[in-house]
């Protein structure tokens, strides 16, 4: 499904598909990255804070919103050149469902082969909350001639 720059439309907004964030996913990931806070690693601990349970890292949540939306410029991109303006809105936890909006906010080129595509994610929780928001500037291959 891979997109030429000139096939995205400023304004649009692109829907991913969903992914739950498992329990192996929360401890894998941690253990992978050598995250030993107990915010995410201990129930017993994370009860007694003020988001009453244990959350995933906010890195996790990022990592598979980025993931989600690969599949847009899957063999088109060039180059992934910033992300800006990353939100964290409301915490994630083991057992919720994700999915991002790519909403397209600019293009520019000044080369006949690529264009610069400014993306703002969107991603919300299976109830509908907004979690987690950030703008991408991604180089962009153009359709060859």
């Amino acid at each position: 499904m891979s997109m030429y720059f000139e096939e995205f439309e400023v304004g649009r907004r692109y829907p991913t598909y969903t992914r739950t964030i498992t329990e192996a996913d929360l401890v894998l990931f941690c253990a992978l990255v050598g995250y030993h806070t107990p915010m995410f690693t201990d129930e017993h601990y994370a009860k007694k804070t003020r988001f009453g349970g244990r959350i995933v890292p906010s890195s996790l949540t990022m990592s598979f919103s980025t993931a989600m939306t690969e599949s847009f410029f899957r063999t088109t991109i060039v180059a992934h050149l910033s992300s800006d303006k990353a939100t964290f809105h409301a915490p994630v936890r083991p057992g919720d469902t994700i999915g991002t909006e790519v909403e397209v906010v600019s293009k520019e080129s000044k080369s006949p082969r690529s264009g610069i595509v400014l993306f703002k994610d969107h991603v919300t929780n299976h109830e509908g909350v907004l979690v987690y928001s950030v703008e991408k500037r991604v180089l962009i291959a153009k359709r060859p001639a």
